[in-house]
Parts: C-alpha cells; structure tokens; sequence
C-alpha cells in the first residue's frame, strides 16, 4: 500500500523527515516503511505503525530507543504505569522525535504486546533534511503483521518450538562425553557453589 507523499519544501534548515523501516523477527517477509515529520510525537509514529498493520490503537505499547546492539536504553510509553523503575520513561504524547533520534542508524523497538513482550525492530533509514510533513505516510508495506495479541497458552508452545529448533540433534543425555558421568572431574570448587 503505497501513498502519494506531499512533501512541503521549506527554506529552515531544522525542518526535518524522518524515514522509518520496521520489521518483525516473528513473521517472514513483512516490512513496513514509515514517513513522519521529525517534529511528530511518538504518539504520531504509534498511530502511523498501528494503521499500517490493523493493530487497536488502544492498547498498551511502548518504544525503546536502543543501542547498536538493541538493548533498550530509554522508554516511550503510551500511558504511564507510576511503576517504581531505575529507568525513566516518557510519555508518547509529550516526546517529540527529534528530541530523541538525530541521526540515520538509530534503532528502536515497538513493544506492541506488553503480555508477551513481542516487538517489532524499527531503524531509522533515512533523514531528509529542510523538509516537513503535515502527516505521516506508509510508504511501503509488505507482507502480514504479527497478530496483536496472542493466547498465552500459544507463545509458550511458539517459544518451546523455537528452543527445540536451537538443540541440535546429536545432543542427548551423553552431552558431557561419556556415559560414565563422574562430577569429580568438574574440579575442585563446584560442590561449593550455590545453586
């Protein structure tokens, strides 16, 4: 689903475009691209994702602005919690993007099943610069989005799946090397730790 972008050209240099692509590990082949003005809340890009995919907009979700390696670092929320956190969080509503993201390459995640934590992996591709956008736009959109929420009962049978998939094959019981298991040989100290 490809939209007509009406891109305003302005002459102020801190006008900016933020290009987004987003991805999930829990569904091949789906990929969705989002424009937004880098001046939106994370409100605007919730909204924007949540109308690409179907999701209810409703529901509990949050971003993470991330480090290269994805480990989240800092929390937008769409409601706050008042939980008692070492981390602070902000509010969608109140965070503007460009207070947050400043350059092309940052990574976020869009935690859209608080239950199961399932997220989606968002990088930011692209800035155009001098330029702004009145809405957000989905530029490109492939594929089916993870189903919102999920039966619990069915992410536990999707997780030990995926564990099953890890083990490989010629791992049995015999994994230590012999069958003549003997806890000596793990070496002094290991009966004194506490487990």
């Amino acid at each position: 689903m490809s939209e007509a972008v009406s891109i305003e050209t302005l002459t102020a240099p801190n006008y900016m475009i933020f290009n987004f692509r987003i991805v999930s590990d829990g569904v091949d082949n789906f990929k969705r691209e989002i424009k937004i003005d880098a001046q939106a809340t994370f409100l605007d890009l919730k909204n924007a994702i949540c109308d690409s995919v179907g999701y209810d907009k409703t529901m509990m979700d949050s971003f993470f602005i991330c480090d290269d390696n994805w480990e989240k670092r800092k929390e937008i929320t769409y409601e706050d919690m008042d939980l008692d956190s070492d981390q602070e969080a902000w509010l969608m509503d109140d965070a503007v993007l460009e207070d947050f993201i400043d350059d092309e390459g940052q990574k976020l995640l869009y935690v859209f099943d608080y239950m199961t934590d399932r997220a989606m992996f968002m990088e930011m591709k692209e800035l155009t610069a001098g330029k702004t956008l009145k809405d957000p736009v989905c530029t490109l959109s492939l594929g089916q989005a993870p189903p919102q929420t999920m039966d619990m009962d069915d992410f536990d049978a999707q997780l030990s799946a995926k564990a099953k998939a890890t083990i490989p094959e010629d791992l049995d019981e015999d994994f230590l090397g012999s069958e003549s298991y003997d806890p000596d040989e793990l070496g002094e100290g290991y009966d004194e730790m506490d487990f």
